[in-house]
């Protein structure tokens, strides 16, 4: 990995999607293309779950911050598939790959699917807020240390993004912070909706850190970073958030989801009907 601060070809990647020159990249596409979409799918599918707040959100001020959050992660989405496309070489733009791409081809977490209900009531047509919290805080730890990390890539523009990323993830995190201190150290109730979220998130969260071939390759290439070399980082962080809103952290588990791979919830083939709708009965559409 290397110091990309004073690189003005990675400044290009802070450019909008549609105006920017991608720098090429030298190394492995079978490698980077995978490695790639897994940061940009759980980015967008996080977005579209937290765009379903809008309008519906516990005050005004939330339904303005979830919104934020949900743009700034789908940024990050929109400034990473022409990169994947550029490495790609066959032509998609980021609305092929955010529209026309089936269920398996997804990279995505799968945490980053699970509905605004929660996992023990998925299906519910009542949103939990405490859970979308709890996600958005382990998430945007999880998300932070990776793009610190990302900012020393060996390719330039990956790099950029990251220093981009990092930025706007720290407010995530902030956010996600400071209520869930609320919600653990406020009343019995929203206490008791903090734990039982954190509770039924937190085994989720093993998939983050799994490497497999594609992390371990990334990170030899000096263009990724292996995601278990941050487990310890993001659980002390954790945990000092979780005693800070005088929560309980869940004992461990051996859950492990497998989003990543491409084989999804049931939860992730509703989501994509919706999302990808309107593309889908338009082809070609523009506006």
């Amino acid at each position: 990995m290397h110091d990309h601060s004073h690189d003005t070809t990675a400044a290009t990647a802070l450019a909008a999607p549609e105006a920017r020159e991608i720098a090429p990249y030298t190394g492995d596409a079978s490698i980077a293309m995978p490695y790639l979409l897994r940061i940009a799918d759980s980015a967008l599918i996080l977005s579209h779950r937290l765009s379903e707040w809008a309008g519906h959100g516990p005050v005004l001020e939330e339904d303005i911050a979830l919104a934020n959050i949900a743009l700034d992660l789908l940024g990050q989405a929109r400034l990473l598939y022409p990169v994947v496309s550029a490495i790609e070489g066959q032509g998609r733009n980021e609305d092929d790959l955010a529209y026309w791409r089936t269920e398996e081809a997804f990279l995505n977490f799968t945490v980053c699917e699970l509905p605004n209900s929660g996992v023990a009531s998925a299906g519910a047509t009542t949103p939990d807020y405490a859970f979308t919290i709890v996600r958005n805080a382990l998430y945007s730890q999880f998300a932070l240390l990776r793009w610190e990390a990302l900012t020393q890539s060996s390719y330039s523009e990956l790099a950029a993004i990251a220093a981009k990323a990092v930025k706007e993830t720290r407010y995530h995190l902030r956010h996600a912070q400071d209520w869930l201190v609320r919600f653990g150290d406020g009343t019995e109730q929203s206490h008791a909706y903090a734990q039982a979220a954190l509770d039924s998130v937190v085994p989720y969260c093993n998939e983050f850190f799994h490497t497999d071939a594609i992390d371990l390759a990334a990170a030899q290439a000096g263009l990724g970073v292996r995601a278990d070399s941050l487990h310890a980082s993001w659980l002390e962080h954790m945990q000092a958030m979780v005693t800070q809103a005088t929560l309980q952290w869940p004992a461990a588990s051996k859950l492990r989801t497998t989003g990543t791979l491409g084989a999804h919830s049931e939860h992730m083939g509703f989501l994509l009907a919706e999302m990808q709708s309107l593309a889908r009965q338009h082809p070609g559409a523009t506006w």
